[in-house]
């Protein structure tokens, strides 16, 4: 076991090599398809005869099926590159040939191309798939260019295809037992992009004007040309109103957002003040225990103080006045007491007859 993994791995590791000189140094490139040349395949190898079967099995590495794909190939696109990539995997070793048809044969039988024929060539010999590329590809295929060019099998969609005055120009490949057929990719073909472009022909002009392209180079008439161009101001003039309402209704939703987010601040921040002022001045808020505090503190540092009128009351005074004082006040004429007339009895009290009767004796 240990001994197969080992095998395997070098096996891997050689196909590896293989791929990457293949590739070139950064390994995700590879060199452009070759041209075929003119005398055909010049292989050593002895070409013979396969079958489907046999093809399908596998072949060694040194000969493998020689499967050739023609066409057109005009506005080369993905459509394209699927046919060739079902071409270049329908058997496990495939050598794919590809042909494209000339200007002349294609402006003959099918019409006339975006692309010259130089520039459809160039495009297929960039496509992964393609390891060769037949030049002024002929329009029929012929028992002689078959041989010539060493090939097994004709890769094609299965379509019947009428052109030159004949209902299906593979048919003759397809009773030999040389055809395999591929799959077309619906919604891209080159006569769709033609439409595409037929379809809006105004905004391709206007759209090459504006990149600099002059009128004659697009065969465009003086007064078509000036329509293009009004109608380039008036998109252009459209396109500054759009901007510039974009940019208001962006900056007023901006100023909405900010005045929106200031007023829930707002409202946070007078709730907090209140819940402050509230605990700070309420019936039970901190100043209110200060002030209580406050009062007991000064009343046990200063006593209550004597009431008016009543000095004997207070015991300081009544402890300070000595009994040479109180009888000096009492004889002294300047006390108010010497200085006050006596009162008069009444008439016709009990006293005032006594007081008579005293001052008689």
């Amino acid at each position: 076991m240990a001994g197969r993994r080992r095998g395997r791995g070098n096996n891997v590791q050689q196909q590896h090599a293989q791929q990457n000189q293949r590739q070139g140094p950064r390994g995700a490139l590879r060199e452009p398809a070759v041209f075929a040349k003119s005398t055909g395949c010049e292989s050593e190898i002895p070409h013979e005869k396969l079958t489907i079967a046999q093809a399908r099995r596998g072949t060694p590495a040194h000969r493998p099926v020689r499967v050739y794909a023609d066409g057109i190939f005009d506005l080369f696109h993905s459509g394209h590159a699927r046919a060739l990539m079902q071409a270049k995997n329908v058997f496990p070793n495939t050598h794919l040939i590809v042909g494209v048809c000339s200007d002349e044969l294609t402006h003959k039988f099918k019409g006339y191309t975006v692309m010259t024929e130089e520039e459809r060539y160039d495009a297929l010999r960039h496509c992964r798939y393609v390891d060769e590329v037949v030049q002024d590809a002929p329009w029929t295929l012929t028992t002689e260019f078959l041989k010539k060019h060493k090939i097994d099998f004709v890769a094609h969609d299965d379509i019947p295809y009428t052109s030159a005055g004949s209902e299906d120009v593979y048919k003759h490949i397809k009773e030999a037992g040389m055809f395999v057929a591929t799959q077309r990719t619906e919604g891209i073909s080159t006569s769709d992009l033609i439409t595409r472009i037929v379809r809006d022909y105004d905004i391709y002009v206007r759209r090459n004007l504006q990149r600099g392209y002059t009128a004659r180079e697009l065969n465009v008439g003086f007064i078509n040309e000036n329509k293009y161009r009004l109608q380039n101001q008036v998109d252009k003039m459209k396109e500054t109103v759009r901007t510039v309402e974009e940019k208001s209704k962006h900056f007023v939703y901006r100023v909405e957002e900010k005045s929106q987010d200031l007023i829930t601040k707002w409202e946070e921040k007078s709730r907090e003040f209140i819940s402050n002022f509230l605990e700070l001045f309420g019936p039970d808020g901190a100043w209110h225990v200060i002030q209580e505090r406050s009062g007991r503190m000064l009343q046990a540092l200063s006593p209550y103080s004597s009431p008016r009128g009543s000095p004997s009351s207070s015991p300081t005074r009544r402890r300070s006045v000595s009994p040479e004082s109180s009888s000096a006040s009492a004889s002294s004429p300047s006390s108010p007491s010497s200085l006050s007339p006596p009162s008069s009895p009444k008439k016709g009290t009990r006293s005032s007859r006594k007081t008579t009767s005293s001052y008689s004796r």
